[in-house]
């Protein structure tokens, strides 16, 4: 099933909330990416000074917050959960996101994404450790596969709404079954025209403002110029002490009126088919000493870049804005390593982030 404006290549399915309702998902081999964001999505769900409507959740009348349970999902097996959600936060309103999983023993603990407000302060958790899992900031990693999740919306201050909701579930030890799938040679030699910035350009704190540029660069090919400094400030996550936060970085994608979802693909063949319709993906890797020719830097522990299309040979073409320059953020990476560091650093993860 295909609803709202995704992709029409993309693989869709309707996976069951409640008897009769259906949410759209990008399902690939190694994840599963479940969308909440129409009015039938919420159904099944359990508001508390918070209710579902048309343009998605928001609090009751009178009330100053709420809370928003969805009803249980189930999800193909799963170890590892990012969550992404587009929300609007007045004045100093905030938005909070809880995960709870299933397992054999029953529901684990509600595991917190922190608090997100695009104007005031916002900050991850820590210390969310116990034999089910752990949150390493933006992520849950549980210790045994679950096959059903729930989720918990908190809402703060009048005006505060979120349009969108997102959970990217996947199996870790299947990230890179997928890596070499051949190509489609129709999608090789377009390119998306992406503004090229680099983070190198800003002493205080830009060498490592590579997600923050990579959403700018995505934004301002949408038509929405940020600088990349205020980027940095506004996905600043103040527990992290850094702007990269999935979660956070989608949100503020989504708070300049985007529609902006944290998903995985399980190839390079695969975003393929997004960059050949003109989106453009900002995906993440590392790599060691030798292993990416032809990039500005020599080693990273995690690198964020935005993948604009293929050459004629089929090579990733990417913004990278580690470049020393903005006319130097253009570059073109070998394909088979490009693909096998993506995908064993990060499991193919990228920002979707496209017009509502």
């Amino acid at each position: 099933m295909h609803r709202g404006s995704l992709l029409p290549a993309l693989v869709l399915s309707a996976s069951l909330l409640a008897p009769g309702a259906e949410a759209l998902t990008m399902t690939y081999p190694n994840s599963t990416t479940t969308i909440h964001e129409q009015p039938g999505d919420w159904a099944g769900g359990e508001g508390r000074g918070a209710v579902a409507g048309a343009a998605g959740l928001s609090l009751a009348p009178g009330a100053t917050s709420g809370t928003w349970t969805s009803a249980p999902l189930r999800v193909p097996a799963f170890d590892e959960l990012v969550p992404s959600w587009n929300a609007v936060t007045p004045a100093r309103g905030s938005v909070s996101v809880e995960v709870r999983a299933q397992n054999a023993g029953g529901w684990t603990r509600w595991f917190s994404f922190g608090t997100w407000s695009d104007a005031g302060d916002r900050a991850s958790l820590d210390g969310q450790k116990d034999r089910a899992g752990q949150v390493l900031t933006d992520t849950l990693r549980l210790t045994a596969k679950s096959s059903a999740v729930q989720y918990r919306v908190t809402l703060r201050g009048a005006g505060t709404a979120v349009r969108l909701v997102a959970l990217n579930t996947s199996d870790r030890a299947r990230r890179s079954e997928a890596q070499g799938a051949p190509g489609n040679r129709a999608a090789w030699g377009k390119e998306v025209k992406v503004p090229q910035r680099s983070q190198m350009l800003y002493p205080d704190g830009g060498e490592v403002w590579c997600s923050p540029t990579s959403v700018s660069m995505i934004l301002a090919k949408h038509g929405v110029n940020v600088s990349v400094p205020d980027a940095a400030r506004g996905t600043f996550d103040r527990v992290y002490d850094g702007t990269g936060n999935w979660a956070f970085n989608a949100a503020y994608a989504g708070a300049r009126g985007m529609r902006s979802v944290v998903l995985r693909l399980p190839s390079l063949a695969a975003a393929e088919t997004f960059t050949a319709q003109g989106t453009p993906l900002a995906v993440s890797l590392g790599w060691k000493a030798g292993e990416l020719p032809g990039a500005p830097l020599p080693s990273s522990g995690g690198h964020l870049m935005v993948l604009t299309g293929f050459d004629a040979q089929g090579n990733p073409v990417l913004n990278d804005p580690a470049a020393p320059t903005d006319a130097g953020v253009r570059r073109t990476y070998p394909r088979a390593a490009f693909e096998r560091l993506w995908l064993g650093h990060s499991g193919g993860l990228a920002y979707l982030i496209t017009p509502r």
